[in-house]
């Protein structure tokens, strides 16, 4: 229990003398209390501070709060049956405490534990439970991202890289296949598939770094479009000669001559343009435009060059009266097989590098 204060303070503002003719002002106190009602009595002995309250009474008091005071203090708890978690009065709960035995603290100790104890195989399940369904939700939001915003799903590079060896494959021996894919023809997901790893291929790995490549350089425009439009390159050490670089137009020791050949393309369905075709370019260049030459039209015509080696393999397959999928499958095959499509991608990766780490020019 705790010792009551009263709900009121009494100030007395004139002296106690009778014969003062000043008013007397009562001051009343305002300020919350807590008490114990621990009996009637013991209110009515305190009512007012001008009471004296004898010895023997306080002593008496003091005894039974002291021993409220021990019992507190070995009681952790009240629980259960034995008292009820309310606003009940002090008296009772009093009465509540006195009536345990130390037996009885312990049991009531023990059974307000058993609500925090958390059995290992419980909590095993719940992690169990919690992984499954972390699970469930992230292969639901991988299909919802796959489905709504293709180009944005995950898929490894040399899964992407198979794919459209295979479109290769497939349009080697039925030339209208790239064709029908960009026009939105095929609408089969393996076809799907193959498109977007065909624009992976373009918007991720190349087109950025041919941009990078041109965006550092000095290069004129009429030095890239011929690098564009001629997919074979050969770069001849010449004799150095002081002169205009024709790449850059910048006063150069020129001891490199580019020479450019082939057919144009079409860079989608990459189907060969008959005109012109033994038309051939030679520039001469320095060393830092024939070295960003090489790496550039190297990643530039990379597709081009990948889908005439899987041309030159149905081509010389010689099987014939074969559906196209099972022609497809075994050409497949045998080049992932012998490591065939695993060098070509290899090639690219090279490649890659190299524009990466290609140095600003100077």
């Amino acid at each position: 229990g705790k010792r009551k204060r009263f709900n009121s303070s009494v100030l007395y503002d004139s002296d106690e003398s009778e014969d003062s003719d000043v008013l007397v002002r009562k001051v009343f106190a305002k300020r919350h209390c807590i008490m114990d009602d621990d009996s009637s009595e013991e209110k009515a002995d305190k009512t007012s501070p001008s009471e004296n309250v004898s010895p023997g009474r306080k002593q008496k008091v003091f005894a039974k709060l002291k021993d409220l005071a021990r019992q507190r203090a070995r009681l952790t708890s009240c629980s259960g049956g034995n008292c009820e978690d309310s606003n009940s009065e002090a008296e009772e709960d009093s009465v509540c405490y006195l009536t345990h035995t130390p037996a009885e603290s312990s049991e009531t100790e023990s059974d307000s534990m058993k609500d925090f104890i958390v059995h290992e195989e419980e909590d095993d399940n719940n992690i169990e439970h919690v992984a499954r369904k972390k699970e469930l939700l992230q292969t639901s939001n991988s299909e919802l991202l796959a489905y709504h915003v293709p180009h944005l799903s995950r898929c490894d590079h040399y899964v992407h890289f198979k794919r459209i060896v295979k479109a290769f494959l497939i349009n080697a021996i039925d030339d209208t296949f790239l064709g029908s894919l960009y026009d939105g023809t095929r609408q089969k997901k393996y076809a799907q598939d193959m498109l977007l790893s065909l624009h992976y291929l373009d918007d991720r790995f190349i087109q950025p770094r041919l941009e990078n490549l041109i965006s550092r350089s000095r290069w004129k425009d009429r030095y890239k479009e011929r690098v564009d439009c001629y997919p074979d390159v050969r770069i001849i050490l010449k004799t150095a000669k002081y002169m205009s670089c024709e790449a850059c137009e910048m006063n150069r020791y020129c001891k490199f001559h580019v020479l450019l050949s082939g057919k144009l393309y079409n860079s989608k369905t990459l189907a060969a343009d008959d005109f012109m075709p033994d038309d051939k370019q030679v520039l001469k260049v320095g060393v830092v435009c024939a070295d960003r030459t090489r790496v550039y039209h190297s990643l530039k015509h990379f597709k081009y060059k990948l889908y005439m080696d899987c041309s030159s393999v149905a081509e010389l397959d010689g099987v014939k009266d074969e559906p196209v999928k099972d022609t497809v499958e075994r050409l497949f095959s045998h080049l992932e097989d012998s490591g065939w499509i695993q060098k070509r991608y290899d090639d690219l990766e090279d490649y890659m590098n190299d524009a990466d780490v290609f140095q600003e020019e100077k």
